[in-house]
């Protein structure tokens, strides 16, 4: 079902600073969206052209990144001595190469963005009327070639140019907007997904709303594909963004859960009970400590721990399946005692 849509204020939508920090070189990503992501809202502006980016610099850092660890072979022999600090280095040279890159990508996918102009309402309303003479003319060949009938030339040749200029127009609202979806996007990135990909998930959002458009109800594009960005974009972090799969009911109960938890802290000056929650939910209180273990994030055994980070978290938890030491021993003198004892017995008691 289409949502009660609400016309928002007709105030540009200006996307901070979108800043990936380049740790391999020690400086932060030169900005290509400053500019370039103000909300259709804004009638009539014209995209400020994005400035070129600049190539991360090469540091002692990215030339080790080429270097091969050493084999286990390596570490045996004498000639080599380990050093687990250069390792370390090594990693995070790896790392920092990654960053860099997944900054690359956004920056020039930002500058291809910032190459289309904004639209204002009258070239919405018009792009529209051409969607929707395309899938008309669409349906309307389906229609004719079910019912057996055949078109002239003449006809078919209008019928298909009309449809290829129904998707010329669709092409051109989606890449008009694409700003939006970057500025919608940003306000997700740090929650399990990477800000690439909540801009292609908000895309599909804005697919869908350009297919759903209806411009005779008088409201901004901006507006109504607003809506359809951000269900995409949350549906798809309740799908991908956690390693446990939560279904999407489930994930938008546990988010109205935080957020009266964090409206009752601020009211109450301390972290409410579980029974102040359920009242509050018109729930149990039994309900509310299952769906705080649903929400519950699973940590990695290999996660450090300390300053130094030498120790790792599995190192502090016991396995369950380990044997006793003493128990051991145990379960083989008892073995060796019964052992002696039936070598003592005749061949007619033990048989």
């Amino acid at each position: 079902a289409e949502p009660d849509l609400v016309e928002v204020e007709d105030t540009e939508i200006e996307l901070d600073d979108i800043e990936v920090e380049d740790e391999a070189s020690g400086e932060a990503a030169d900005d290509d969206a400053e500019d370039d992501a103000t909300d259709e809202s804004a009638e009539g502006d014209s995209p400020v052209a994005p400035k070129a980016a600049k190539k991360p610099a090469k540091d002692a850092a990215g030339d080790d990144d080429s270097l091969p660890e050493p084999s286990e072979k390596d570490k045996a022999s004498g000639d080599f001595v380990w050093d687990e600090e250069e390792s370390e280095a090594l990693r995070q040279a790896r790392k920092d190469a990654e960053l860099t890159a997944s900054a690359d990508s956004v920056r020039a996918y930002l500058k291809q963005i910032g190459k289309v102009a904004l639209l204002n309402a009258e070239e919405e309303v018009e792009l529209a009327k051409r969607i929707e003479a395309g899938l008309y003319c669409t349906q309307l060949m389906a229609e004719i070639a079910e019912r057996g009938e055949k078109l002239t030339t003449a006809q078919r040749r209008d019928y298909m140019w009309i449809c290829r200029d129904g998707d010329r127009a669709k092409n051109h609202l989606l890449e008009a907007n694409l700003r939006l979806v970057v500025s919608l996007a940003k306000r997700y990135t740090g929650r399990g997904m990477a800000f690439l990909d909540l801009i292609q998930e908000g895309n599909l959002g804005l697919i869908r709303a350009v297919e759903k458009f209806d411009y005779t109800k008088g409201y901004k594009f901006s507006t109504y594909a607003t809506w359809w960005i951000r269900q995409a974009i949350t549906r798809a972090m309740a799908d991908q963004a956690r390693t446990i799969r939560i279904p999407v009911h489930m994930v938008e109960v546990i988010n109205k859960l935080g957020r009266i938890q964090r409206e009752l802290l601020q009211d109450l000056g301390r972290e409410p009970t579980p029974e102040e929650l359920a009242k509050e939910m018109d729930i149990t209180p039994e309900k509310v400590l299952e769906i705080q273990q649903y929400a519950r994030e699973p940590i990695s055994l290999d996660q450090t721990i300390g300053d130094e980070g030498d120790s790792q978290l599995g190192d502090f938890i016991e396995d369950s399946e380990a044997v006793v030491a003493v128990d051991a021993v145990s379960f083989t003198l008892l073995q060796d005692q019964l052992q002696s004892v039936l070598e003592t017995l005749s061949e007619r008691e033990a048989g």
